[in-house]
């Protein structure tokens, strides 16, 4: 990959300015190695779970930049954001949970004034039952969530916002503010 102080000045601002991003104190947000090969430029940040007893959750959020642009893209900049998160089997067996994630997406998009285009992208669901001598509960259920979309005016700090509240949905964290009544009585 080349070094970012070579990259073309929008792609440098946009990962910049990523730097301000300030996620709620469950997440922790942070740069990770970016793919090499689905653009001329990329950088990638991570997105944990941290210090709270909700269930375990990852993602990550790639800024790519083509200078050439993409047709699919419909632009020279392109987000991709993956989110995995455990879920409780009760939630699991739900027929509107994919549908209910996606809008996770679409509402943290819309929710932190992201402008964006040609959002795309897929929910799975998959069951895991172990057997053996392999480590771990009996059985688990997991959710994720592949997007990607093409930012739209303004740069890319609104979405990285939204990206970090599709997270928090994902591990169903009450919103800011709000104070559940187990963590009261903790």
């Amino acid at each position: 990959m080349p070094n970012l102080a070579d990259a073309p000045e929008i792609f440098r601002n946009a990962v910049s300015s990523l730097s301000v991003v300030r996620p709620r104190p469950e997440l922790r947000f942070e740069p990770i190695p970016a793919p090499r090969r689905l653009a001329p430029w990329a950088h990638a940040w991570g997105l944990e779970l941290a210090g709270t007893s909700h269930t375990s959750a990852t993602g990550r959020l790639v800024l790519l930049h083509d200078p050439a642009g993409h047709e699919a893209w419909r632009g020279t900049l392109r987000l991709v954001g993956f989110v995995r998160a455990e879920l409780d089997a009760e939630l699991a067996g739900d027929p509107l949970l994919a549908a209910v994630s996606w809008s996770w997406l679409t509402d943290a998009l819309g929710n932190s004034g992201a402008e964006y285009t040609a959002l795309g992208g897929t929910v799975t669901q998959t069951s895991s039952s172990r057997f053996g001598a392999i480590a771990g509960p009996e059985r688990t259920n997991d959710i994720e969530l592949r997007a990607s979309w093409t930012p739209v005016r303004g740069g890319v700090v609104a979405h990285a916002e939204a990206f970090c509240e599709l997270m928090a949905a994902a591990v169903g964290l009450p919103p800011v503010g709000v104070v559940t009544l187990a963590q009261r009585f903790d």
